[in-house]
């Protein structure tokens, strides 16, 4: 018969210990591993933050892995992050690879509408990004880009300098 509500101390128990020690084991993974495994993300870092997410849910349910199994699935899945990495900054086809480029959307108060449609952003959704950084308008802004990691940044024309930041423009 399935107990729904309680079904002893002993899963509970087993929860708390391997849910502790699992806990540990992560922090201190992930502490070793450096910053980048927890910066802003990649589509590789998501993948990994999700599988490392994924993996510790496992083992505070699954009765059949054991602390060991899932500590051997996070050093996994951090040194694949690392490797990844690694290779993303000795190799720029590799990194081309997994990273995505940003993309400029609109520039100099001009909506970019091809590449809103590429990126499958609305107008709607730039005019927000614009208001969040305090302008009235698109025509306000210098420019806004979809950077790598899926957020949009604004450039007010004060702060533009001369652009050689922005992707896309022949001052890059």
């Amino acid at each position: 018969m399935v107990n729904f509500f309680f079904d002893g101390w002993e899963p509970v128990a087993r929860i708390l210990v391997v849910g502790t020690l699992g806990y540990t084991a992560l922090v201190l993974l992930l502490r070793v591993s450096g910053k980048r495994t927890l910066a802003q993300m990649n589509s590789f870092d998501f993948v990994i933050t999700v599988a490392i997410g994924a993996s510790f849910g496992r083992i505070l349910t699954a009765r059949e892995v054991s602390v060991l199994e899932a500590v051997t699935a996070f050093v996994l899945l951090i040194t694949l992050q690392h490797v990844v990495a690694t290779l993303q900054l000795h190799s720029r086809r590799f990194n081309r690879l997994v990273t995505a480029e940003p993309t400029l959307l609109l520039h100099r108060g001009e909506v970019l509408h091809h590449a809103l449609r590429r990126a499958r952003i609305t107008e709607k959704e730039l005019g927000g990004a614009v208001r969040k950084h305090g302008l009235g308008s698109l025509q306000e802004a210098e420019a806004v880009v979809l950077e790598a990691d899926g957020t949009l940044s604004v450039v007010a024309p004060d702060s533009a300098g001369d652009g050689g930041v922005l992707p896309g423009t022949d001052r890059r």
